[in-house]
């Protein structure tokens, strides 16, 4: 391998029962570059990462991994002694202890010592080190819980480089972090790009790979489909070389026809932990429309749906309107009475139990359909979730399969499902394509179109501005809590938006 060379992959294959998740993997990464890693979920990315990091160690897969010129075997103990070869990996689900400071995670399980007592002073100043070498913005004292989550991605980070870190794999390092947020990460890893770190970028967010990587590598069905200069590619190419097919456009346009206001929410203000968190949010939203909602995170988006489906803040002041009646939301239960359904931001806490079957989930707000005297209707529980998951076009072998077991964009189906089943007439989706590769996205978007055309009003939060901007009839911008402009997608821009969002305009 030439010294321009840190990574060779070649001819990686691994094996599960009834399922080869990589077939024949070959390719190289550049000391130095940040190199995008992309496709759907399931072609195989993650796979890989495990190899390279030491999760799958070796011998339980084929081919050879070439790592700094030499074959890289890491056995028994593969996950430390990948950190030891300077090999380190940021999850998209952070890994730190909320109750420990900076320091204390970063140094976690191989504390200084002299004596066998900790040496405080040692590791809060190796800490900061570690921080200003690489201009994280944190502190070694800060406990964690404290923290953001832009500000515990930053943590996260100095914790995998705090053992020297020559590789650093990312995976959608940017799935729950703010505009600001990202600028930030990206100034990070141009930092360590200057380090002379290497790091491996794995991300759904297109427009990411156009923005810091020097090399992209696609991947399809746990094949390789081609590495190439990003500045040779556009958005188009990379998606068509992802999916296996052309997509012209990638929010599909539907024949949606807005009707009368059913909902309206009026000055809205509410508090949560003694604290005000909605300062004043009036919307009104149209049978068969989509209402985009950005905004910052803290804005009050998230806090705002929470709160109209009745699980967040208490409410203090202004009203629910659904088809001209004013209604009170208490819980959950009392808003799906009502018509109201939440596909809740973070599927795998809040939408999912993940160790149950895809029936059991889908079933599970809906078992008042299906119970009788003392018992359920199982029957006509699988009739019905049978019927739902068909037309969601969920991809599993039986609903008798863990949700777990699902690609990110199949959960996602499957908590949609579940709220269907409900009959909802107001459909509220928080991000619902976080962590949802490009072809699930646009299956997510037709289904939005659909649902829009038989009538259901949808209220959608995106951090995602062209995903705002794409899929909505209208858009509401929050900033701090409060409405701060509404307007037709027709007159909505990304600079437009973002002025309202920040709070000039």
């Amino acid at each position: 391998m030439s010294d321009d060379y840190i990574l060779e992959f070649d001819n990686v294959t691994k094996t599960f029962p009834g399922v080869k998740a990589l077939s024949d993997v070959s390719f190289k990464v550049r000391r130095g570059e940040i190199h995008g890693l992309c496709g759907e979920n399931g072609a195989g990315k993650s796979t890989l990462m495990k190899i390279l990091s030491g999760v799958y160690p070796f011998g339980t897969y084929e081919g050879r991994v070439i790592y700094d010129g030499k074959e890289l075997k890491l056995e028994s103990s593969a996950i430390h002694q990948a950190a030891e070869e300077g090999i380190a990996i940021v999850y998209q689900e952070l890994t730190l202890v909320p109750a420990m400071t900076v320091g204390e995670n970063i140094f976690l399980g191989r504390e200084p010592t002299v004596r066998g007592a900790i040496t405080w002073d040692n590791l809060y100043s190796t800490t900061q080190t570690i921080l200003d070498r690489y201009r994280l913005d944190v502190h070694p004292q800060d406990v964690v819980k404290d923290l953001g989550v832009g500000k515990m991605q930053m943590t996260e980070i100095a914790k995998a480089l705090s053992e020297d870190a020559r590789v650093l794999i990312l995976d959608e390092p940017t799935s729950a972090l703010s505009e600001a947020e990202i600028d930030k990460l990206m100034e990070i890893l141009r930092t360590l790009k200057a380090n002379g770190v290497t790091c491996i970028y794995i991300t759904h967010k297109m427009n990411e790979f156009f923005r810091i990587t020097d090399t992209v590598t696609v991947m399809r069905d746990g094949k390789i489909v081609t590495t190439q200069p990003t500045k040779d590619l556009t958005p188009e190419k990379l998606v068509s070389y992802m999916v296996g097919r052309e997509m012209k456009e990638r929010f599909p346009k539907g024949n949606r026809k807005p009707g009368e206001v059913i909902f309206e929410v009026k000055d809205l203000h509410a508090d949560w932990d003694d604290r005000e968190v909605l300062k004043g949010v009036s919307l009104t939203l149209r049978k068969g429309e989509i209402l985009g909602i950005a905004g910052l995170m803290g804005s009050g988006r998230t806090e705002l749906v929470m709160t109209i489906f009745g699980e967040f803040a208490k409410i203090t002041q202004g009203t629910l309107t659904l088809n001209g009646r004013e209604i009170k939301i208490k819980n959950s239960h009392s808003a799906m009475e009502h018509g109201i359904s939440l596909v809740p931001e973070d599927r795998k806490r809040h939408g999912l139990v993940l160790m149950q079957t895809i029936l059991k989930n889908v079933s599970l707000p809906n078992l008042d359909r299906f119970s009788g005297f003392l018992r359920i209707d199982q029957n006509a529980e699988i009739v019905e979730s049978l019927r739902i998951a068909k037309e969601l076009a969920i991809k599993a072998p039986s609903l008798h399969v863990a949700a777990e077991t699902l690609s990110g964009g199949n959960q996602q189906k499957v908590v949609i499902a579940k709220w269907l089943l409900s009959g909802p007439r107001v459909l509220i989706m928080d991000d619902p394509t976080r962590g949802v590769d490009v072809g699930a996205k646009f299956e997510i978007y037709k289904l939005m179109n659909e649902l829009a055309e038989q009538g259901i009003a949808i209220i959608m939060i995106s951090s995602e501005l062209e995903e705002v901007l794409g899929m909505s009839d209208r858009v509401m911008v929050m900033c701090q809590g409060r409405t701060n402009g509404i307007m037709n997608v027709a007159d909505a821009t990304q600079e437009k938006i973002m002025q309202l969002a920040t709070g000039i305009a």
